[in-house]
C-alpha cells in the first residue's frame, strides 16, 4: 500500500502561482511513476502531468504545457504552477502507477493503483 496526501493548494488571482507536494509513504518503492490529475467543478477527472521515477521522463497535457512543471525528489512530488488561469480551478490529485507509463496510459487515471485526496486550486479574476 502507499499513502498519499497532497498540500499546497488555495486560493490566488489568475497570473499567480503555486506549488502543490504530494507526500508518500508506505510501499512507495514499488512506484514506477506519479502523476497529477484535475477534477474542474461539474467535469471529469483530467490529466495534468507525470513522472517517471526510472528516468524521470515526464508528460504533460496542452493544456499545461509550458506552464506547469512536475519534480520528484525522495518521496515527494511537486507540481510548480505558473501563469494560472481561471480553468486550471479544480480540485488536484496526485496518483501513483505501480507500472511503467508511456505516452499512450499515462493519460488514463486506471493505470495509477494510489490515489490521494485532493487539495482545492482556485483561480480568480
Amino acid at each position: 500500500q502507499v499513502q498519499l496526501s497532497e498540500s499546497g493548494g488555495g486560493s490566488v488571482q489568475a497570473g499567480d502561482s503555486l506549488r502543490l507536494s504530494c507526500a508518500a509513504s508506505g510501499r512507495t518503492f514499488s512506484t514506477y511513476a506519479v502523476g497529477w490529475f484535475r477534477q474542474p467543478p461539474g467535469k471529469e477527472r483530467e490529466f495534468v502531468a507525470a513522472i517517471s521515477t526510472t528516468g524521470g521522463s515526464t508528460y504533460y497535457s496542452d493544456s499545461v504545457k509550458g506552464r506547469f512543471a512536475v519534480s520528484r525528489a525522495r518521496d515527494m512530488t511537486y507540481l510548480q504552477m505558473n501563469s494560472l488561469k481561471l480553468e486550471d480551478t479544480a480540485v488536484y490529485f496526485c496518483a501513483h502507477s505501480t507500472s511503467a507509463i508511456n505516452s499512450i496510459n499515462v493519460v488514463r487515471a486506471r493505470q495509477y493503483n494510489y490515489w490521494g485526496q485532493g487539495t482545492q486550486v482556485s483561480v480568480s479574476s
